[in-house]
């Protein structure tokens, strides 16, 4: 079996790099590169982990991802059999070092102070999306004026983050490589029981130095974590199988009773799974 890369190489002597994926599903590996990332879901849906958060991702978001936060994406092919995502990848000092700390782009602070944390674009979606679909035919300097644009319109509508806490420090391969043994087996395996010493044996360490070691990197709990992944995936459930029971739902996300299930359903969504299901 291949080792991928944790740190995703991009080449060194573009400033900008605009990326095109057609896939059936994208790069499922937990990954991080340096430059930061914007990109536009033309096709897809599924599930997107940044940082310390699980989020959904669907057609025509509109994603920025901050430099060097891991992030996975999960397509769900059941969904939509085809992926498309057109993506720009740049680092703030690109186009030189000072070039957005000059006065004319002051306001690009508002940018790339919450791209640290990601943040899906929640309005005019539209407005961007039109710029993204002329990237295709453009030359590299049209893409930088495009670039300056999406930027700007960012800037000027509302967003959501995409996590909440990110580990001060870069991974290492290493490190990096471990976590997605973690994270792809919880994202594999939420629907069953899966026990400390399951991952920590996966992880290669003791069950203490691993609920310390997940606990800094992430701010939470490995179990908290899972539950988050298992409440994402009964949105979808909830969304796509009117008529499955919010009983069975719960037993196919891993949950061993209903009041439970209910509870955390609660706690991390605002409202019960009927209310979800209803709205």
């Amino acid at each position: 079996m291949k080792v991928l890369p944790f740190k995703i190489p991009k080449p060194e002597q573009e400033a900008l790099v605009y990326q095109e994926d057609h896939e059936v599903y994208f790069y499922d590996q937990l990954h991080q590169h340096e430059e930061i990332q914007i990109s536009f879901i033309k096709k897809g849906s599924g599930s997107l982990i940044v940082g310390d958060s699980i989020n959904t991702y669907n057609k025509n978001d509109i994603l920025v991802i901050g430099g060097n936060i891991p992030h996975v994406f999960k397509s769900d092919v059941e969904a939509a059999p085809e992926s498309i995502m057109y993506t720009l990848f740049f680092t703030k000092h690109a186009f030189g070092n000072n070039f957005f700390q000059i006065s004319d782009m002051e306001a690009t602070k508002d940018f790339f102070r919450p791209a640290e944390y990601g943040m899906k674009i929640s309005k005019n979606h539209n407005k961007i999306i039109r710029v993204f679909n002329k990237l295709q035919n453009q030359n590299k300097i049209q893409r930088i004026a495009s670039l300056l644009k999406i930027i700007n319109q960012i800037i000027e509508t509302e967003y959501t983050p995409l996590s909440s806490f990110v580990y001060e420090k870069n991974y290492t391969d290493d490190e990096g490589k471990r976590m997605r043994a973690v994270f792809e087996h919880a994202m594999e395996n939420y629907h069953n029981q899966i026990t400390l010493e399951e991952v920590a044996n996966i992880a290669n360490m003791t069950k203490n130095a691993f609920c310390r070691y997940f606990k800094k990197r992430t701010n939470k709990t490995f179990f908290q974590f899972l539950i988050e992944i298992r409440i994402e995936n009964a949105c979808k459930l909830l969304y796509r199988n009117k008529e499955m029971s919010i009983t069975t739902i719960s037993e196919l996300c891993g949950f061993q009773n209903i009041t439970n299930f209910n509870r955390k359903f609660k706690e991390l969504k605002g409202t019960t799974p009927s209310q979800y299901r209803a709205q």
